[in-house]
């Protein structure tokens, strides 16, 4: 290619084997040849498989692929889940700066490495293993659960989750639901990645904890058991807030699904109201939609699909519910307030959509 570097062939047997799925609780993987010069033309592919209710955390010990600013060449990828489904997708890298640690938010990882015709370097080295406790989140979503979840906790455990922060910029702050924990343990949440942040609740026994929402890029949460008998425990999902919880009280605006234009991410339930003054009533204009289509089953929009709502919350009636890629006409409430809610799953992401809305009498 006009510009690339060159460097010595390595060797390249045909067929060469690599990738495939990693099962054991722990373990070490690398690119063909490490670490040695990796061959030209190779995919491979690693699906790391632990047991339900732990999560995935992955580091790289070594690495170094040729370089490009958009990683077009030689490169590798994370997935939080199933690969090749851009909504997975944590990132993609290439040159010598190494991938940060990762922490999935369920119990499978793929990692993909890809390089070209040209310019071959030394590849990379990476562990893994498994961790039913804590763990850095880094995606806009995904879910944490006890320790053996739904089975009983077990005694003397302490779990830390710290949750966003990872994409810098300015990372929107995330929400977080909590589900039931057992008595006599508990589960705290901190407005901050430290313990010295202010502490947004500390809850136990079987009483639902409120959606909680840090004003921080990230949030802690720690959970505590002591040496009686464990309860069921509990799971929590979590979202950004900043491209998926939002508040509009403008006469008019415009918004649009996560990463739009770009695939959206797996897993997520983002929430955008609208709110007007009293005696008006908002207008949806449905600009671009593509979601998952519907399903060949039932006919119905069972997988992602966006939903509006009359009033301020999901208890108002349902205006609409749509899936796949379609051309809608405009939505008017009935109220001065409209909600529309976005639900993926952890399977296949589109491109999403693009809304404009305005508030009349």
């Amino acid at each position: 290619s006009p510009g690339k570097g060159t460097s010595h062939p390595p060797l390249c047997p045909t067929g060469i084997k690599c990738g495939g799925v990693l099962s054991a609780p722990s373990g070490n993987f690398s690119s063909p040849n490490f670490p040695g010069l990796y061959p030209y033309e190779t995919e491979c592919t690693w699906l790391i498989v632990v047991a339900e209710g732990s999560s995935v955390l992955l580091s790289f010990s070594h690495f170094e692929l040729e370089y490009h600013d958009a990683c077009a060449y030689d490169y590798l990828q994370v997935y939080n889940g199933a690969a090749r489904d851009r909504g997975n997708l944590l990132g993609t890298f290439c040159g010598h700066s190494p991938p940060p640690p990762f922490s999935s938010a369920w119990h499978v990882m793929a990692v993909v490495f890809r390089s070209d015709r040209h310019v071959a370097k030394h590849g990379f080295a990476a562990a893994y293993w498994k961790d039913a406790c804590g763990g850095q989140l880094t995606g806009l979503s995904g879910e944490i659960t006890s320790p053996r979840y739904p089975e009983s906790y077990p005694n003397d455990a302490e779990c830390r989750w710290n949750i966003g922060g990872a994409s810098g910029g300015g990372a929107p702050p995330p929400g977080v639901c909590v589900f039931p924990v057992g008595s006599f343990d508990y589960v705290a949440l901190f407005d901050g990645p430290t313990v010295t942040a202010p502490r947004l609740g500390r809850y136990c026994g079987s009483t639902r904890p409120p959606r909680t929402v840090s004003s921080t890029p990230h949030l802690l949460i720690i959970f505590k058991s002591d040496f009686n008998i464990g309860g069921r425990g509990f799971k929590a999902h979590f979202y950004s807030a900043g491209e998926c919880q939002e508040v509009f009280t403008a006469i008019k605006g415009n918004f649009s699904s996560p990463q739009y234009p770009s695939f959206y991410p797996n897993n997520l339930k983002c929430q955008w109201s609208i709110r007007m003054p009293m005696g008006y009533r908002v207008k949806v204009f449905f600009l671009d939609m593509e979601l998952e289509g519907r399903s060949s089953l039932t006919g119905g929009c069972d997988y992602d699909h966006l939903s509006a709502f009359d009033g301020g919350t999901e208890n108002g009636s349902l205006l609409g519910r749509w899936c796949g890629r379609e051309s809608l006409a405009p939505v008017i409430s009935r109220s001065n307030q409209l909600l529309l809610i976005l639900h993926t799953d952890r399977n296949t992401a589109k491109r999403g959509f693009s809304i404009a809305y305005v508030g009349g009498e």
